[in-house]
């Protein structure tokens, strides 16, 4: 079994707002191994980034961290000091963020960005340094590396863009790197690159990926697991495959129904209704207002995490031996039929 590399152990966050305290996640809790990819999926506000950000550290200043633990080599990332945390984000953690614009300094040269990262991270002398930049900006894809190292981000597209902050998360040599929303601003066929890049970076370098992301269909090729989000907790959690292809979560029934695949002949099913207002958390399962197949323990009392398989795990009362038995919803039913399709 590979090696578990970093355990996350009942995350609570809320934030301070003008409305009262929101609860962005609600005691999360994952673990994850060496080499592999765990895609975390979920609408806008389920609170994967704001369990992405925790991770490495960078949460608004109206943050509260009402709960929970961040294990990684052995210490609570929530509980070491400022400055360790700082230099294990830097060195052992980095994060790729969906505007790079927002990590890339606009008037310093990309050669000079990446260069700062290995003289102050690694220590390696000026002409080391640069040369290595220009290494990584080769290995990222970027032709005429040597070339474009004297460039200023504003001279390069904005898939360019994401490989020269990938290149500047891989200068620290991390041993983590979390993808918030990668991909989303760009258009599709750039998409698909950078999705390559990061699995071939992967493999090379023995990496460890979180990716965020909103769309399940982004990370049908790329995730070994699969954490499906709603209203601040995770409702379903698996292998890539078990959560395609045999799902037991309504909520990952509607993602799966919304997305996009070869097999789709009829019009997309959208997920009606919108999630719930975190200032007020609901009782019981959060999304029952939205669910068809709602029952009246749902609207009472969460439901707890039933154990599919010795990987995979889904909170939903459907699950329990007295539930009714429910058809699955057309899309996932051709999904399953079509096994492949997807990916």
């Amino acid at each position: 079994m590979a090696e578990k590399i970093l355990e996350v152990k009942n995350l609570a966050i809320s934030f301070k707002t003008q409305y009262g305290i929101l609860h962005a996640v609600r005691g999360v809790s994952f673990d994850l191994y060496k080499g592999e990819t765990l895609a975390i999926v979920g609408e806008s506000g389920s609170g994967k980034s704001v369990t992405s950000r925790a991770i490495i550290g960078l949460l608004a200043g109206n943050s509260i961290y009402e709960d929970g633990e961040i294990m990684y080599m052995g210490r609570d990332l929530l509980q070491i000091e400022e400055e360790m945390f700082h230099e294990i984000r830097g060195s052992n953690i980095s994060m790729i963020f969906q505007d790079p614009m927002s990590s890339l300094n606009p008037i310093v040269t990309v050669g000079k960005q990446i260069t700062e990262a290995l003289r102050f991270k690694l220590g390696m002398p000026e002409e080391m340094a640069k040369k290595r930049a220009v290494e990584l900006m080769e290995s990222v894809g970027i032709p005429e590396a040597e070339k474009r190292y004297n460039q200023f981000p504003f001279q390069f597209s904005g898939g360019m863009r994401q490989r020269i902050v990938i290149s500047i998360a891989l200068a620290n040599n991390a041993e983590i790197l979390i993808c918030d929303e990668p991909t989303t601003a760009l258009d599709v066929t750039i998409q698909g690159q950078i999705l390559e890049l990061i699995n071939k970076l992967k493999k090379e370098r023995n990496l460890t990926v979180i990716f965020i992301t909103h769309d399940l269909g982004v990370v049908a090729n790329v995730a070994d697991r699969i954490a499906v989000m709603y209203a601040g907790k995770i409702v379903e959690i698996g292998k890539s495959d078990e959560v395609f292809y045999d799902p037991k979560h309504p909520y990952t029934w509607a993602l799966l129904s919304s997305m996009p695949n070869l097999a789709t002949s009829k019009e997309l099913d959208a997920i009606k209704g919108t999630p719930p207002n975190m200032i007020y958390p609901p009782k019981g399962d959060a999304f029952a207002p939205r669910n068809k197949y709602a029952m009246q323990i749902d609207f009472e009392l969460e439901p707890p995490m039933f154990k599919v398989s010795d990987t995979h795990y889904a909170a939903t009362w459907l699950l329990h031996p007295d539930a009714p038995k429910v058809e699955l919803p057309k899309a996932v039913q051709r999904l399953k039929a079509n096994r492949g399709s997807v990916k």
